[in-house]
């Protein structure tokens, strides 16, 4: 049995190696660190670029928030025009009161409720009235007990880590079943003295294997050492659930369904109808009552807890995934044994 599993092993990874799948992996860690070091973190991180017109000066010129500053009203209402920018009209006073907030809808209502919210803590936190009259800025940027910079690594670091384990992890092991069924290996396996769960533990270990690594990589290179050090034993607890539930799905997906188009338009609902809601409201802040019941955005969430140190999911939540996990290995079993059947084999192990 220690040698049927070793060559399963060994054939899996070459089938792996010859698939570029550690060069696609390796290709999209150095993608992902280039764009989260060089380009996201120096972007503006803001929410919505802030528009501040203040024709009376009333902000002191060697303190002023990092807004974009315009000359009239017309301006202001020009670069508000895209419907994604907020601004501060100062024109009538520096009080709360005769402050103004202008903005054009996106047509979306709880967006603009968003926007009109964040104009509104920008202008508390970062512009207000001092006791002799003067405007001061608060230019600290500390987030909780992260610096800002900190908090958007953490943040970006978690959905790249997301997304990749989700949508790859889904592909990858499938990928790699739709070539072995092409080659006729699922008939030669029914005449081998290897069970079926070995045939799905050796793909499932190296795929886990290789998605802890690239977690382990990717959190280091992004958010520090000593702070990956610190969170990565949580971190890698919810990745390695994510990891394995996403493999037994596609991989019983991929036994299941005959070719690789059918199984394509499936990764594209889950892609476009299963994830996309996960992001827009861990991204916009929009309110949907029932994203509590959607099983990614718990998985989503529970990872993200997990980047910044938070007291993640109680013991429900492991149960679930533990049942989830054991249910798609048992499915992955049967329909494994099943489609050996169909194929001319007989192996019921």
């Amino acid at each position: 049995m220690g040698r049927g599993f070793g060559a399963l092993l060994r054939k899996d990874f070459k089938l792996m190696l010859s698939g570029k799948f550690f060069l696609l992996a390796a290709g999209s860690l150095l993608v992902y660190s280039f764009y989260i070091n060089m380009v996201y973190v120096r972007l503006n991180q803001e929410i919505y670029p802030v528009i501040v017109y203040d024709p009376l000066e009333l902000q002191n010129k060697g303190q002023q928030p990092p807004a974009i500053m315009v000359e009239s009203q017309e301006e202001l209402q020009e670069k508000c025009a895209d419907a994604y920018a907020v601004g501060i009209d100062l024109s009538a006073g520096m009080t709360v009161k005769d402050a103004k907030i202008y903005m054009v809808s996106s047509g979306i209502e709880q967006l603009d409720a968003l926007r009109s919210a964040y104009a509104q803590l920008y202008y508390q936190q970062n512009i207000f009235q001092t006791d002799t009259g003067t405007v001061s800025y608060d230019s600290t940027n500390i987030v909780g007990d992260f610096t800002k910079e900190a908090k958007n690594r953490r943040e970006i670091t978690c959905e790249v880590l997301f997304f990749e384990l989700t949508a790859v992890g889904f592909l990858g092991l499938a990928a790699v079943l739709f070539r072995e069924k092409q080659m006729g290996v699922l008939r030669v396996h029914g005449i081998i003295p290897v069970s079926c769960a070995a045939f799905l533990c050796s793909k499932l270990l190296l795929f886990f294997i290789s998605d802890l690594l690239f977690a382990v990589v990717l959190t280091m290179v992004n958010i520090g050492v000593i702070e990956g050090m610190i969170v990565l034993p949580t971190v890698l607890l919810q990745a390695g659930m994510l990891s394995l539930i996403m493999a037994l799905l596609g991989f019983l997906l991929a036994v299941c369904l005959p070719n690789f188009r059918q199984f394509s338009l499936l990764y594209l609902v889950l892609a476009v109808f299963i994830t996309t809601p996960v992001f827009l409201v861990g991204q916009t802040g929009i309110s949907w009552g029932w994203i509590i019941y959607h099983p990614m955005y718990q998985l989503f969430i529970t990872m993200k807890k997990a980047y910044f140190g938070e007291r993640g999911a109680g013991l429900g939540y492991y149960c679930v995934c533990v049942a989830v996990i054991a249910g798609l290995f048992l499915l992955g079993i049967w329909a494994l044994r099943r489609e050996v059947a169909k194929s001319g084999g007989t192996n019921n192990s």
